[in-house]
């Protein structure tokens, strides 16, 4: 958890140090010396890089649509959740300047999404929201992410175990996952009954019922930008599939999912933007429901290309945009006739108390 005031006052919007950048670009040349250079050999493995020379151009440029695609979803849902209710400044435009800067913050600061936070909870702040309207909408938008998230891990967990779904599994490897989805899943669910106080837990997890309250409202309305929750993933995995079968074959579609999701936990570790974690969560993955070893390797390091190292120029230059943004709106709070930006509540008034409202923002 990270409270959404202290996080964007603790890092340095804008500044990126040199050691974060050293740590950066040698923990991700180690990692791949690891993954193509080591590793094939100590496992007696086909030549990794004679994979690469063989390579669909074709696929790998679908892959490269659908994870530009899979950013659009994000950029959707982004703005149907600060939208709702009218008001603000934040367009389409704004959104896409967030998301792709959130995604290039997160790789440069600290684990667990800890830069995508400050990153968003300052424009959002800049655009005219108070705290408490940045924590409700950030916390909503995480619910509505990561309740996809949470649903394929056990949908399709026990969907392979059970044979229900084709591909298999170990216990391990299905249920195990699918039991974590379905405890965050309760959590979460059972936040909605905490009411807000100054006890650590009330703190924790009052904000985080509101979250799902107002997404279940947003839900109830029929907004359709709330479809972003599955662009995000969905297009996300299908670039994945699309490596796979650019060096070879996919697993199947369910294997493709849970191991996904599998590896994906592996952002929770502390390094930043989860580079080496993911790419080895996957692999492990794939590995443990019997995919090729030597294929796992290549397609996941040519997905988390395209997902992980190939945005981050985009979010450079959009992080350059939407600080121009962010002083246009800055210029315009500064004239003789402040533009009103506070967004309508998703909720009816209710009298305020004093508690800390904290999230956890993860970035893939």
């Amino acid at each position: 958890m990270a409270v959404v005031d202290q996080v964007d006052r603790s890092l340095p919007i804008g500044r990126v140090s040199t050691r974060q950048v050293l740590v950066l670009v040698g923990a991700s040349a180690a990692m791949v010396a690891g993954l193509v250079v080591v590793a094939p050999a100590l496992a007696d493995l086909p030549d990794v890089w004679a994979k690469i020379a063989h390579g669909h151009m074709g696929w790998l440029l679908f892959a490269l649509v659908l994870e530009a695609l899979s950013f659009v979803g994000h950029a959707i849902l982004f703005r149907a959740v600060s939208v709702e209710g009218g008001g603000t400044r934040i367009g389409f435009r704004a959104s896409t300047e967030i998301t792709l800067a959130g995604h290039a913050a997160t790789k440069l600061f600290s684990s667990a999404g800890a830069g995508g936070i400050a990153l968003t909870a300052w424009a959002l702040k800049k655009s005219g929201m108070d705290g408490r309207d940045v924590a409700a909408r950030m916390t909503t938008f995480m619910v509505l992410l990561y309740a996809v998230y949470m649903g394929a891990l056990v949908l399709g967990g026990l969907g392979l175990y059970t044979g229900a779904l084709p591909g298999g599994g170990s216990f391990a490897i299905t249920v195990v996952p699918a039991i974590f989805g379905a405890v965050v899943i309760a959590i979460v669910a059972a936040a909605q009954l905490v009411k807000p106080g100054t006890s650590r837990v009330q703190r924790w997890l009052a904000p985080v019922g509101d979250g799902v309250r107002d997404a279940r409202r947003l839900i109830a309305r029929g907004n359709l930008g709330l479809l972003g929750a599955f662009m995000w993933w969905a297009f996300d995995i299908a670039a994945l599939w699309a490596c796979f079968e650019a060096f070879g074959d996919s697993p199947a579609v369910a294997v493709l999912v849970v191991g996904y999701f599998v590896g994906t936990l592996a952002n929770l570790l502390p390094l930043p933007g989860g580079v080496g974690a993911v790419d080895g969560g996957m692999i492990g993955a794939f590995v443990a429901f019997g995919v090729d070893p030597a294929s796992a390797i290549i397609a996941v390091l040519a997905y988390r290309f395209f997902a992980f190292w190939l945005p981050i120029a985009p979010g450079a230059i959009s992080f350059a945009t939407l600080r121009k943004t962010v002083a246009k709106w800055e210029a315009e709070d500064a004239g003789a006739e402040p533009v009103a930006v506070t967004p309508k509540p998703l909720r009816a008034p209710r009298p305020r108390v004093a508690h800390d409202r904290s999230l956890c923002h993860q970035y893939s």
